[in-house]
């Protein structure tokens, strides 16, 4: 059993993941959003809710006690939130960090796959490869998530990619997503200090 931060719980990626964890794992978790009422009922047994953004410092320090990982599926400006993640988790004695970012941010998307998707033709990546930046400069015990397009599908039929090899394909399910942080919440050699694409095989 571990404990987990999952933040931007009441997302797309964040209540599916939220939702694979309590029925494949017996962790412990924190859920962080801005909105916690969206979260509806919670499981009094194994869920708590924290109200807060993660660039509140004083809220997010409390909320990292205690915590063996972080999970981070974010929107908004990343760069800041990864650099607010960044140093609060400096300063507590949590240091697994697992965060969502997409696709094509190294330009690792091929020409079979789609590289129109690359930040060199797709601008509004930047964002998400500013906070992989802000995360790979610091000394966290990190894995950078870089999705495919995500969709409902319920297969966990998945590929992963590390940095420097290409992309292996363009859709994802929100359940591989959420396999994934799974299995690397409790492995913390799996993908440490990595940046891992994923993508349906």
């Amino acid at each position: 059993m571990a404990n987990i931060l999952i933040i931007g719980a009441t997302g797309s990626v964040g209540s599916v993941t939220r939702n694979y964890f309590l029925e494949n794992t017996t962790d412990q978790l924190t859920l962080m959003a801005r909105n916690t009422s969206r979260l509806g009922k919670l499981n009094e047994q194994r869920e708590k809710a924290v109200t807060g953004s993660v660039t509140n410092t004083a809220t997010l320090m409390a909320a990292l006690k205690g915590q063996d990982a972080v999970f981070a599926a974010l929107s908004g400006n990343l760069g800041s939130m990864a650099a607010s993640l960044v140093n609060a988790m400096d300063h507590s004695d949590v240091k697994r960090l697992l965060f969502i970012t997409s696709m094509g941010i190294y330009n690792e998307i091929p020409e079979s796959v789609g590289a129109s998707g690359n930040l060199a033709s797709n601008p509004v990546l930047q964002n998400y490869r500013d906070a992989a930046d802000v995360i790979e400069a610091s000394d966290l015990n990190y894995t950078v998530i870089r999705p495919g397009w995500f969709d409902n599908g319920n297969d966990t039929d998945y590929q992963v990619t590390k940095k420097g090899e290409p992309f292996g394909g363009h859709n994802v399910s929100r359940a591989s997503i959420a396999d994934l942080v799974v299995r690397l919440a409790h492995d913390p050699k799996l993908g440490s200090r990595d940046s891992l694409g994923i993508n349906r095989k």
